[in-house]
């Protein structure tokens, strides 16, 4: 039995929908919040309902006795914890919205798996922990005391609480460090998202630091292919570890962290370019200064990711963009 936890949104959905696909049975749980369109989610959400090996759960993980009975009458074996409020952006305009999830929510997470003990707690890092590091590619050994938002900061806490509770109680932790996912069924609040609505619309689009950025954009089916490969891969404790001679992102303790990116960052024009292809229709770009929060370069370096499960992101952004477009035109009823 695995439980996924944000089953409902972009990551969670595709997950779950593989796990299903490939003969497990999954608890889904999610609290359906309002932070994008609701009706994207429950589209998300019918889809997933038509499978008998799947039940989802409404509950949010920061209601602490709702997700222990979840645990108390399913006892998951296997839990992924995609559940968050997500944005870098969103996490300036609104700090408290990400306390309960990221922080509350995510110790409900590990105190359930301590009480009802799994034999692999996988969660949602992201890439945006490396904050102003400037040395690339982005590597699990680098040091992500520098964070440049409050999004980041909850995700980099995520990582000390899921190692104190492995070294503390055994359970056996992952995070994955996740660079600019993107592609079918993906988050209405992010650019490529945003983009083609507007391009479509024939509305402005814009680019921020006038388009010289760069991002690791990661295909979903790639993240998904990464996650269900770590799934039996759980972490074991090196009790020879030593900070000064080996990996960071392992430890004495049953926990490792991962990076699940493309390896190959591209420039933000370049991005818009290929969108535009795809579409068929040429952007009106507004050009603006830098936004606080965001980071010039992302660039994930995935050498440990292909040394332990043999996998290497590797979907182009002509297909995962073809892909995308070809998505939002169907799901939109957008016909020319």
């Amino acid at each position: 039995m695995i439980l996924v936890t944000g089953v409902a949104g972009f990551v969670g959905f595709h997950v779950s929908k593989k796990l299903i696909d490939l003969g497990y049975e999954v608890i889904g749980v999610d609290n359906v919040n309002s932070y994008y369109d609701i009706n994207l989610k429950k589209s998300r959400l019918e889809k997933l309902n038509k499978k008998d090996n799947y039940k989802f759960i409404h509950c949010d993980i920061s209601d602490k006795e709702k997700l222990i009975d979840v645990f108390q009458t399913y006892l998951p074996t296997v839990v992924i914890n995609l559940a968050a409020q997500a944005g870098v952006r969103y996490s300036i305009e609104n700090p408290l919205a990400y306390l309960d999830s990221n922080l509350t929510g995510f110790l409900n997470i590990l105190e359930a798996c301590r009480n009802y003990p799994v034999k692999h707690l996988l969660y949602a890092s992201s890439s945006s922990v490396y904050g102003g590091n400037k040395v690339a590619p982005f590597s699990t050994n680098h040091n992500v005391d520098h964070p440049v938002s409050l999004y980041a900061a909850t995700k980099k806490s995520n990582e000390l609480m899921a190692h104190t509770y492995s070294h503390l109680y055994g359970i056996p932790t992952t995070g994955l460090r996740f660079f600019t996912v993107y592609g079918p069924w993906g988050r209405p609040d992010m650019a490529y998202f945003s983009f083609t609505k507007d391009i479509i619309e024939g509305n402005p689009i814009k680019v921020f630091n006038h388009g010289k950025m760069e991002r690791d954009f990661t295909y979903i089916d790639d993240i998904v292919e990464g996650i269900v490969k770590l799934i039996p891969r759980a972490p074991e404790p090196n009790t020879q570890w030593d900070e000064s001679t080996d990996e960071l992102g392992a430890s004495f303790a049953p926990y490792r962290v991962y990076n699940i990116g493309n390896n190959q960052p591209v420039q933000l024009m370049k991005f818009i370019n290929v969108l535009e292809e795809k579409i068929g229709k040429e952007a009106n770009k507004q050009y603006m200064e830098m936004q606080p929060g965001d980071v010039l370069r992302t660039y994930a370096d995935v050498s440990e990711l292909e040394r332990d499960i043999d996998f290497k992101p590797s979907t182009s952004i002509e297909e995962g963009l073809g892909k995308f477009v070809d998505w939002y035109k169907e799901y939109y009823n957008i016909t020319n």
